[in-house]
């Protein structure tokens, strides 16, 4: 975490360009069938594990990560790092009505200086480089988007040569979190790497394919991977 958010301050500093991404093991499963998943999430300059089973499976096949860095942690670090430095976010995504709540609360929390401007996701095919222009045109440092994936990634791909922002992130359901509209796992179940099940007990019907058949899948890939080391 220190590590990213030092590159990322003096990213903005220099008015460098990092495209920032997570992976968990549900993301590494869907790469290995979506090309420009895998092209936008290999495209990144900067990629952090959200998922403490990528951090397990990095120790099992040998190249250990030092940490998980959860993208809902380092928003909020780096919302107060724009209060501290003077820097502008853009908030890009979720519903009209959880977007507005994350902006209310940051601003109550910090200030209104450090919102550069916010638009929901629910916008179409046609409309999406209007609002590519919108956001470059906002002059923000940092770009939180909470659209699914592989939208997210790929709309980010698509648009970072007119965006041009020195630090742009996906977030995932960050601001539903932060909107009060979902809860986040308990501290002991995110240390134990529980914290997709607690998700999954809140909408069974929307994740069980992704968590439980994801999983599956990501397990049997270190399982090969692995195999695959001592030959």
């Amino acid at each position: 975490m220190k590590e990213t958010l030092e590159l990322i301050d003096q990213a903005i500093k220099e008015k460098k360009t990092i495209h920032h991404v997570v992976v968990n093991a549900g993301k590494i499963v869907a790469m290995q069938s979506d090309d420009r998943l895998n092209e936008s999430v290999l495209g990144a300059n900067l990629i952090n594990v959200d998922g403490q089973a990528v951090v397990w499976a990095s120790k099992i096949v040998g190249k250990p990560l030092p940490e998980r860095v959860a993208g809902i942690d380092l928003m909020d670090m780096l919302v107060r790092l724009c209060s501290e430095k003077g820097y502008r976010s853009y908030f890009l995504g979720a519903r009209q009505e959880v977007v507005e709540k994350v902006v209310k609360h940051y601003s109550n929390t910090y200030s209104e200086k450090i919102i550069a401007g916010y638009h929901d996701g629910y916008y179409n095919e046609v409309e999406e480089e209007r609002v590519a222009h919108d956001i470059a045109k906002s002059n923000a440092d940092i770009l939180f988007v909470a659209i699914t994936s592989p939208k997210k990634e790929i709309f980010l791909n698509k648009y970072k040569h007119i965006i041009k922002i020195p630090f742009v992130m996906g977030v995932g359901g960050s601001f539903d979190v932060v909107a009060g509209v979902t809860k986040r796992a308990p501290l002991w179940m995110q240390k134990i790497g529980l914290e997709w099940f607690f998700r999954f007990s809140q909408e069974p019907k929307r994740m069980w394919k992704r968590y439980l058949v994801g999983n599956s899948k990501f397990i049997m890939m270190v399982l090969k991977e692995k195999l695959k080391s001592k030959y």
